[in-house]
C-alpha cells in the first residue's frame, strides 16, 4: 500500500523521494494553482469577507472555551430528538462502539461519506478486522480505496493521481469490489463518472447501515450538518436504516444561526462556489423520512490534550477547506503522503503533532515541514495563524517540556538531533539579552564581512544547500543611528 501510515519515514526523508515524482509535482501544480485562483475570485465577491473571517474565529473560540457545556447541550438535545450519544475517548474506543453497532444490526458491509474522522481512527481497517466491508461513496475516496492508496489532501483525497491513472484503477479493480468498470472505458471525466455513479448506486440501494462524520453540529438544536458536491452524502444519510456518525468534539457550534458564517466561509474556501451543492441537515430521527435509527460517536483522541495548550487550541477552529494546502509550497511540490497523516498540508504540520504528540520521527518532523511564508494564515477562514503553532511546536521538539498526553500533564524529554539548534538559541538568546555583547558581535561582523562564506559550511549545509547567507551589511543598525542621529543628520 502506497500513501500515508505511522513509522513512515520522518517528512525530510519522505518528502526527498516525492519531489522527484515528476508526475506528481505536475498534478500536484495543476489542481493547488486551479482551485486557489478560482477561490481567490469567490472571496473577492464579498466585501464583508474579513468580518465573517473574524467572526468564525470568535464563534468557534467561544465554543472552545465552553466546550464542556455545549457537548453536554447537543448530547440532550441529540438523546432528545430521537439519537443516542456515544463518547469515545480514542480511536480504539470509537472503533469498538462503531463496529458493535454494525454487528447489531446483523449486516456485514456498510457505505460511507467522506469522513476525515474515521480516517483518522483508521474505521475501515477495524471494520473489515471484525469482517465488515465498508464502501467509500465520494469519488475521490473511491478511486484511491480501489487503487489501495491513501489520501492526499484533505477536500480532493485522490488530487495526486491524473485521469490516465484514474481510468487504469477502475478498469484493473473495480469488479473486485462490484459492478465492473465498462470495457471500452476512456480517461474522459464524464465517462469515469459514468462508470463510478454505475458502481456505487448498487451499493446505496442496498446498503442497510451509514457511516459518517459532519462538517458541523448545532448544540442548540442537536442537528448535524453535512456539506458536499456530489450527492453521495445525500443518498448515505437518508437511504440506510440506521446512520451512525463519528464527529470529532470540536466539530461543534453553539446555535443554528452560528452557521450562516460558516455556511458562506466553507464553500468559497473549499471548492471556490457560494455555496455547496448538497447540504444536508438532519436533527434526530423521524417515522416517516430517513433512517429509524441514529447513533452519534463523539471522538475526542487528543482533540482535549489539544485544548489545554493555550497556543496551539486554535489548530480546533479548523473547518477543514484545505486552503492552506492548496497555497503552501512545501505542499504543492511534497503532495501530502509525505506528512504521514491523514491531515496533510500546513494544518496537519500543526494538528497531527497535537492529536499524537510529537514522540515518534513523523510527528517529530511535521513541524518544520514548512517555510514559514505565512500564505496559510492569509486564506485561512477562521484565522488560524498556522506559523506561531508551528514555531510553538518546534520548541516543544527542540526543548521538551510540560505538556498534557490523556489528561495529565507530562514532562517531554528534548528529541534527539536537535541539540545544535539548543546550543544555537542558548546563545542567541545570551547575545540578545545584553547589548554590549550584541552590539560589539555586530561590529566585528561588519569588518569581517568580505571574508564571510556565501553557503553555511558543516552542519549548517543542509540548510544551506539550497540558499545562499544574505549579506551582512557595512554598518549595523545601531551604529547607524548613533552616527546619524537617528537618521536626523542624513537628512540635513
Amino acid at each position: 500500500m502506497s500513501g500515508t501510515y505511522l513509522g513512515m519515514p520522518a517528512f525530510p526523508e519522505a518528502a526527498h523521494d516525492a519531489v522527484r515524482d515528476d508526475t506528481l509535482r505536475g498534478n500536484l501544480r495543476h489542481a493547488t494553482h486551479t482551485i486557489r485562483g478560482k477561490r481567490a475570485k469567490a472571496v473577492a465577491e464579498l466585501d464583508d469577507w474579513a468580518r465573517l473571517r473574524e467572526a468564525g474565529k470568535q464563534i468557534k473560540d467561544h465554543t472552545l472555551r465552553r466546550l464542556d457545556h455545549y457537548l453536554l447541550q447537543l448530547e440532550e438535545s441529540v438523546t432528545a430528538a430521537g439519537g443516542t450519544v456515544h463518547w469515545a475517548a480514542d480511536a480504539d474506543e470509537a472503533n469498538r462502539i462503531v463496529a458493535e453497532l454494525v454487528k447489531a444490526t446483523g449486516e456485514s458491509e456498510v457505505v460511507k461519506v467522506k469522513s476525515m474522522a474515521t480516517q483518522e481512527i483508521g474505521l475501515n481497517e477495524a471494520l473489515e478486522a471484525e469482517g465488515i466491508r465498508a464502501y467509500e461513496t465520494d469519488l475521490a475516496e473511491l478511486i484511491v480505496q480501489l487503487g489501495d492508496d491513501r489520501p492526499s489532501h484533505i477536500l480532493v483525497p485522490a488530487i495526486h493521481r491524473n485521469r490516465g491513472e484514474i481510468r487504469d484503477i477502475f478498469a484493473r479493480t473495480m469488479s473486485e469490489w462490484g459492478r465492473p468498470a465498462p470495457d471500452d472505458l476512456t480517461d474522459t471525466p464524464a465517462e469515469l463518472a459514468e462508470a463510478a455513479r454505475l458502481h456505487l448506486r448498487e451499493k446505496f440501494l442496498r446498503a442497510k447501515v451509514g457511516i459518517s462524520g459532519a462538517n458541523f453540529m448545532v448544540a442548540e438544536t442537536g442537528t448535524l450538518v453535512v456539506v458536499e458536491s456530489e450527492g453521495n452524502g445525500r443518498m448515505c444519510l437518508t437511504l440506510p436504516e440506521t446512520l451512525i456518525s463519528v464527529v470529532g468534539i470540536e466539530k461543534l457550534l453553539p446555535t443554528w444561526r452560528d452557521l450562516e458564517v460558516f455556511l458562506q466561509t466553507l464553500p468559497r474556501s473549499s471548492t471556490a462556489e457560494r455555496m455547496n451543492p448538497y447540504t444536508s441537515m438532519w436533527t434526530g430521527t423521524t417515522d416517516s423520512d430517513g433512517p429509524r435509527t441514529f447513533h452519534l460517536v463523539l471522538l475526542d483522541n487528543g482533540r482535549t490534550d489539544t485544548l489545554a495548550d493555550e497556543v496551539g487550541r486554535q489548530a480546533l477552529r479548523c473547518i477543514r477547506c484545505s486552503a492552506c494546502l492548496n497555497v503552501c509550497p512545501v505542499y504543492e511540490r511534497a503532495g501530502g503522503h509525505a506528512y504521514g497523516s491523514v491531515y496533510p498540508g500546513p494544518i496537519g504540520a500543526i494538528l497531527s503533532p497535537q492529536l499524537r504528540g510529537t514522540q515518534s520521527e513523523i510527528d517529530a518532523s511535521l513541524p518544520y515541514a514548512s517555510s514559514l511564508c505565512g500564505a496559510c494564515y492569509e486564506v485561512c477562514p477562521v484565522a488560524i495563524d498556522i506559523p506561531e503553532v508551528l514555531v510553538h511546536l518546534r520548541e516543544r521538539v527542540a526543548q521538551g517540556g510540560e505538556v498534557t498526553r490523556h489528561g495529565a500533564k507530562v514532562t517531554l524529554k528534548p528529541a534527539k538531533g536537535h541539540a545544535a539548534e539548543r546550543a544555537a538559541m542558548r546563545a542567541a538568546g545570551w547575545a540578545l539579552g545584553r547589548p554590549g555583547v550584541l552590539g560589539t558581535g555586530q561590529r566585528l561582523a561588519a569588518r569581517t564581512r568580505r571574508f564571510h562564506p556565501r553557503r553555511l559550511p558543516g552542519p549548517g549545509r543542509a540548510w544551506g544547500a539550497s540558499r545562499e547567507l544574505p549579506a551582512v551589511p557595512a554598518e549595523s543598525f545601531r551604529d547607524w543611528w548613533r552616527r546619524t542621529g537617528g537618521g536626523k543628520d542624513e537628512q540635513r
